[in-house]
């Protein structure tokens, strides 16, 4: 049995999976527009609230993580269902009926990057493990 790759793995989330891959090698195209709350949703943070939660998440624990343009932000693949059920100030959710513009797992891109790219394995990050790592992250900031 073939493994699953990165790119198979988002590639489920579209529409039509199999045309979505074909599109993505042919064209080259560096980003791409994926549904969110079909495989995965987004939470979005600041990237001085995300970095370092990112940092307390490594270890095995942290699913794919992406950074937007200008590295302004850090948003978290978690499971579908969270974005409804999240509630935290200055978090954006994208859920079902969003889409997400997401860079080729495996090339680089600039702007939107993977910090965490995804593996195959279908892991995402536990939100109640990102909740923790991101009152940690928060309760770092305040230190200042």
């Amino acid at each position: 049995m073939e493994s699953t790759t990165g790119l198979h793995w988002l590639a489920q989330a579209a529409p039509d999976p199999a045309g979505f891959r074909a599109q993505w090698e042919r064209t080259g195209l560096g980003l791409m527009l994926l549904p969110a709350g079909r495989r995965w949703d987004v939470l979005s943070v600041p990237a001085r609230l995300g970095r370092p939660a990112l940092d307390i998440l490594d270890g095995g624990l942290c699913g794919p993580a992406l950074a937007d343009f200008g590295d302004e932000h850090v948003s978290f693949l978690v499971p579908v269902g969270t974005a409804a059920r999240w509630v935290g100030t200055g978090v954006r959710c994208a859920g079902e009926g969003t889409w997400i513009v997401v860079p080729h797992p495996e090339r680089r891109s600039r702007g939107v990057r993977w910090l965490v790219p995804p593996d195959g394995s279908g892991r995402l990050n536990d939100p109640v493990l990102l909740e923790l790592a991101l009152h940690e992250a928060a309760a770092g900031l305040s230190d200042w």
